[in-house]
């Protein structure tokens, strides 16, 4: 009985921290704009199941895809297993499931066994890729110690949990002299041969407490790591912009301008006494799409490695628009809940966190959207942070700020008027077709 009190008091105090952490993550993305994808439901349920749940475009890239799903699919199927060690724990029974299942239960195990050893070698071969150095992506400049330190933090930990796991089904089939019928922990039984049997159900015990406490542990520091993507995939691939890519999202207020200029639209009769801020200074000015993009992100570096710009030498990386939204959404939560909820740091999301240099470089290509996995459009945030600097500030560009000025005097690019752009073909000589047929 005191073994179930301990047990439902560890249970409780995880899920608490946990539910903190989901109402924390909750006002980062509260921060950011309204947005609308209700729409075509179907195609986003569709995403879902091929980029979250089957991860199609981890594939283009087959050896990492695999030892990835390697590592998701033993993260779910392994944790099926959780809930007969949480049942245990608050009923005081031991592998509940077995005397249920009967026959069946050995094979299940088994397969829940391969996955835990397919994650242990998966995160093992991720570590090495990581600490040799032979991935370049992992250690451009905005990987500094902490996502390093984290990615790190967090194979070695599965790692672990999942040795637990083996260990906890080896010594209880010591103690049941093999008749458990587990294939892959029975390697590790030979390890226990010359301990006694009161040693062993030590053994099985500390490794079963060290396993539950260890995943308890382990959901709770997920909130606060680049990992979070496990949860977050799913809705981010769900809400995911299904437009074309290229396709530029035009601002509602200018167009709606515009429309009335051209005589398109009537002036609304009760207009809004606050004048919409143009494109993006801070993370409040975003949709709650780009800082959820933004939570997401798990900074493999995907992105950076397929951007031109980045490629060229720029200062431009995708990741790191991503990493230092993320860390503005965090700064601003943190500062409000000490300060009160209209205090203002005096700092930006363009400018202290993202420079000007960074956002200029960008061609607008989508090569980062459509090179990260779970949707993520940094190509947003970049848009809107541009659109900011250009016509709140009229900061662009020298060689932007003539375009601009062309197109509205010239109504081209180019500075020259219409009727004059075509005046280089009247001194070419063109001879009409012929239109007789030669047989």
């Amino acid at each position: 009985m005191i073994s179930q009190i301990v047990f439902a008091c560890f249970l409780l105090v995880a899920i608490g921290f946990f539910a903190k952490s989901v109402k924390r993550i909750m006002s980062y993305i509260n921060l950011g704009k309204n947005f609308d994808r209700s729409d075509n439901k179907g195609e986003r349920w569709k995403n879902v199941i091929l980029l979250a749940f089957g991860q199609k475009k981890m594939f283009k890239r087959p050896f990492p895809a695999v030892l990835h799903f390697f590592v998701y699919a033993g993260f779910l199927l392994v944790n099926i297993e959780l809930l007969e060690i949480v049942l245990d724990g608050l009923l005081g029974t031991h592998r509940l499931f077995k005397p249920v299942l009967g026959t069946l239960y050995s094979p299940i195990i088994n397969v829940f066994e391969f996955f835990a050893v397919a994650v242990l070698v998966s995160c093992v071969i991720f570590l090495v890729r990581r600490i040799s150095g032979s991935v370049k992506r992992f250690h451009k400049v905005e990987m500094t110690s902490w996502p390093k330190w984290d990615a790190n933090i967090i194979l070695v930990f599965e790692i672990v949990l999942m040795l637990f796991l083996l260990n906890m089904n080896a010594t209880d089939t010591a103690i049941n002299s093999n008749s458990l019928g587990f294939f892959f922990s029975n390697f590790f039984v030979p390890l226990y041969k010359d301990i006694s049997m009161d040693d062993l159900h030590l053994a099985e015990r500390f490794y079963w407490w060290a396993h539950i406490i260890g995943v308890f542990i382990f959901a709770n520091y997920v909130p606060y790591s680049k990992h979070l993507h496990i949860f977050l995939a799913f809705p981010n691939s769900y809400y995911a912009d299904l437009e074309e890519k290229g396709k530029m999202e035009n601002m509602e207020t200018v167009t709606n301008e515009v429309q009335i200029m051209m005589g398109l639209k009537q002036p609304d009769p009760n207009p809004t006494a606050t004048i919409p801020r143009f494109g993006a200074k801070d993370v409040v000015d975003l949709s709650q799409k780009s800082i959820l993009d933004a939570l997401t992100c798990t900074e493999c570096g995907r992105c950076t490695d397929n951007c031109p710009a980045n490629i060229t030498g720029k200062l431009l990386s995708p990741r790191a628009i991503m990493m230092a939204t993320r860390d503005r959404a965090e700064d601003v939560v943190a500062f409000k809940n000490k300060e009160g909820h209209d205090a203002d740091d005096g700092k930006s999301l363009l400018g202290d966190y993202i420079k000007d240099e960074e956002i200029n470089a960008c061609t607008s290509c989508n090569a980062c959207v459509e090179a990260c996995p779970v949707s993520i459009n940094p190509l947003s945030i970049i848009t809107e942070l541009r659109r900011y600097k250009v016509m709140e500030e009229s900061q662009g560009p020298t060689e932007w700020n003539m375009m601009y000025q062309n197109i509205e005097t010239s109504f081209s690019p180019w500075k020259f008027a219409p009727s004059d752009r075509f005046k280089w073909s009247e001194s070419i000589n063109v001879e009409p077709l012929n239109n007789t047929n030669n047989e």
